[in-house]
């Protein structure tokens, strides 16, 4: 399935079984059959046909959103070897994990918000009437040391753009690591038809801005003192990039 795919459903058995896995992340088929108290030649009959549909698939003896994202991709730089591809449920504690401590100090407010809302809400990927979010991560033997997450609010007139954050734990920074998860985000983000892509950070991210800055981004717009940070009040920084 497409991100940018419409959410439609000719049965309603179907769109309360694809609700359940999308509210509630990656969960096993009988979990699933009994939480819906749906009996199992209907349930079997409907899976079948939402993974037949590729709205679902089933990855691990677990029932989840199917979203076609690519493939994983593999790198090495500077004695560094890493994959990057689509973030995964199982993913969950180690993403939120890294995204807290390659943020610290409050120099990246909206990172550390997707952070807080994944917590809090236990799922990562996210496609509903509201909105759409996806993470792709980098991993180094198996552990996530950076991400971009990418969110896409299911509004017509906003239906063009998407809002971006990315970061690496600051170990694995100087490799390349950064500049590969931003191009797998935008590359994703192009091939789904999005036209520009956000991403915001406080005046005091020096770094971040730099990074983008030399990466093609634009400064679009600067709200002065939006945050205060330490009892200091800090301007937000609005980026842009269009694809």
């Amino acid at each position: 399935m497409e991100l940018t795919d419409k959410l439609e459903f000719d049965h309603t058995d179907r769109e309360d079984i694809y609700e359940y896995v999308e509210s509630h992340g990656a969960t096993r088929p009988e979990k699933l059959r009994t939480s819906l108290n749906m009996g199992e030649r209907a349930f079997g009959h409907h899976t079948a046909i939402l993974k037949r549909d590729q709205v679902l698939e089933a990855v691990d003896g677990k029932l989840r959103i199917a979203f076609d994202s690519g493939a994983e991709e593999e790198f090495e730089a500077d004695d560094v070897e890493f994959t990057i591809r689509q973030a995964r449920e199982e993913d969950l504690t180690g993403l939120v994990g890294a995204i807290r401590q390659a943020i610290g100090g409050g120099k990246y407010i909206n990172a550390e918000t997707v952070a807080d809302i994944v917590d809090t809400e236990g799922v990562l990927l996210r496609h509903n009437e509201l909105e759409s979010r996806i993470f792709f991560v980098a991993c180094v033997d198996g552990d996530v040391v950076g991400w971009v997450h990418l969110k896409h609010p299911e509004i017509e007139k906003l239906s063009h753009t998407a809002e971006l954050t990315v970061g690496v734990l600051e170990a694995y920074r100087g490799h390349g690591i950064g500049s590969h998860l931003l191009e797998r985000g935008l590359e994703w983000a192009a091939s789904k038809g999005y036209e520009k892509i956000y991403n915001s950070l406080p005046a005091t991210n020096e770094a971040a801005i730099e990074f983008l800055t030399s990466r093609g981004w634009d400064e679009e717009a600067r709200r002065e003192d939006h945050y205060k940070l330490d009892g200091q009040y800090v301007d937000e920084v609005m980026m842009e990039k269009d694809l």
